[in-house]
């Protein structure tokens, strides 16, 4: 009978231990202490930063630690309006807030929204130049740029001064049917222009930093019937376009 032979196998190597397996307790709590100081450290690195920025604005700028940025939020005025809520004042109480009284904010209005201006009495403060709108509601004024005459929330008739004026001979050539059609397009198109207007306005006190809203104008119903209607002021009237008629 033959004999079988028994081959000798040589068993795997084993895996190497993993370093963690290895790792010591008292290793593992080092190496968190060594992260948590790491973390720390860009903490007090940006702190100082901070802390030189603040010495440096405050040596420069003088008595400003922030380099004269200051949020909406920190204003006293502003926190003073947000926790009083929205206002509402007749035009005869909106004539108070005309700058004249250091005591009170200095308000103006357009379109029936009140906004504080009180942080700019050089430009609406008494001696400004736009101290005309202060205490006012000027919102014709805005459009036509007419200051003197148009402090006014009157808008009626301004779209006038978007009409094109066209030669006397291009629209007596033209048939009744065409000067109907053009007049009724071009005073569509001039009734989009003055809300633009008043929207370009009402979006450059909405969005600036200093100014902000304070609520509304309060009116008796039917005023604006019992108002003059306005001719369009000279400024206004000079800046018509010209155009030919066919364009």
């Amino acid at each position: 009978m033959s004999t079988v032979r028994r081959r000798n196998v040589t068993p795997p190597p084993s895996d190497p231990p993993s370093p963690s397996s290895n790792t010591s307790p008292s290793s593992k709590l080092a190496d968190e202490d060594q992260v948590r100081i790491s973390f720390l450290d860009i903490l007090r690195i940006l702190g100082g930063l901070i802390l030189l920025s603040s010495i440096l604005s405050y040596f420069i700028l003088d008595n400003s630690l922030t380099w004269n940025y200051r949020p909406r939020w920190t204003r006293p005025s502003i926190i003073k309006s947000y926790l009083r809520g929205p206002i509402q004042l007749t035009p005869q109480e909106l004539s108070l807030y005309n700058g004249t009284d250091p005591k009170i904010p200095i308000y103006l209005a357009i379109n029936g929204s009140i906004y504080d201006v009180s942080a700019s009495p050089s430009f609406y403060g008494p001696g400004g130049s736009y101290h005309f709108f202060a205490g006012k509601e000027g919102t014709r004024a805005f459009v036509t740029g007419c200051f003197e005459e148009d402090i006014t929330p009157d808008l009626r008739d301004v779209e006038e001064m978007f009409i094109p004026i066209y030669a006397r001979e291009d629209v007596e050539a033209a048939s009744g049917a065409e000067r109907k059609k053009r007049r009724e397009q071009d005073e569509r198109i001039a009734r989009k222009k003055v809300l633009e207007a008043v929207k370009h306005w009402e979006d450059f006190f909405e969005k600036n930093d200093r100014y902000f809203k304070v609520g509304r104008v309060k009116r008796e119903e039917g005023w604006l019937e019992k108002l003059p209607r306005r001719e369009l002021c000279e400024t206004a009237r000079e800046a018509r376009p010209t155009r030919e008629y066919g364009t």
